[in-house]
């Protein structure tokens, strides 16, 4: 029996537990569980630190095992596990991905405002996205868990996308000078590929996508927990 876990779900009514829904319930758990680990280590070193500098290295190899971790998620929904667009959630996935590549591969931008500001970001949302998805699947949803999912992303999204694009900005420089991951002409394969245009056309592409998301989520708010006007009614 396949369990609904799409960008949005909707709270589901309690059923019998399948193997599928053990398995996403925990997968979900795990990643809420790995999320949380990160967003201590960011609130401890800000606390001991009292600066972002470091902060990379602090979180990059649990960040980088459970954000690889959310690949399955294309395969959840590739296979029908979920009822995600595989599309989208590998658009969604990858953009990430790439985000990871960069801040490993060039240290310049392991130190630069973006770093922290997508890592607070990410982590919180992370949180609350996993726990909702498990307590959806299980059937039992607290308000508050619901409430953060459908408020919180007001001002991390924001921050999030600020994050990344400013991390992206930082490594334009290096990526052209080192062609990392970049493919020159000649070559057997007679093509090429320039890893630095390509991540202008990451941060391009915020631009139609972004609003988009963000006005989506709002819509989302107003059908789940609904707009101030309609709790004043």
């Amino acid at each position: 029996m396949k369990r609904k876990q799409n960008s949005e779900p909707e709270i589901q009514e309690y059923s019998p537990i399948t193997t599928t829904t053990a398995y996403l319930v925990l997968y979900n758990f795990l990643q809420c569980l790995g999320w949380t680990s990160i967003a201590m280590n960011i609130i401890l070193h800000f606390i001991v630190t009292e600066s972002h500098k470091g902060l990379y290295a602090v979180v990059a190899f649990k960040l980088n095992i459970f954000q690889l971790g959310a690949l399955l998620e294309i395969i959840h929904a590739a296979v029908g596990l979920v009822k995600s667009n595989p599309v989208l959630t590998g658009v969604q996935v990858m953009s990430r991905v790439m985000l990871l590549l960069v801040a490993y591969s060039v240290q310049e931008v392991q130190n630069c405002v973006g770093i922290p500001m997508l890592l607070t970001a990410w982590s919180i949302t992370e949180v609350i996205r996993y726990a909702f998805y498990t307590f959806s699947l299980l059937g039992s949803m607290p308000y508050f868990v619901q409430w953060c999912r459908y408020t919180l992303f007001i001002v991390l999204y924001p921050i999030g996308v600020s994050g990344e694009l400013i991390t992206i900005y930082k490594s334009l420089p290096t990526l052209q000078r080192s062609t990392m991951y970049s493919v020159a002409m000649p070559n057997p394969a007679n093509i090429s590929f320039s890893f630095h245009y390509f991540m202008i056309f990451v941060m391009l592409s915020y631009i139609p996508f972004f609003p988009q998301l963000y006005m989506h989520m709002f819509r989302q708010r107003r059908k789940i927990i609904g707009g101030v006007r309609s709790k004043q009614e």
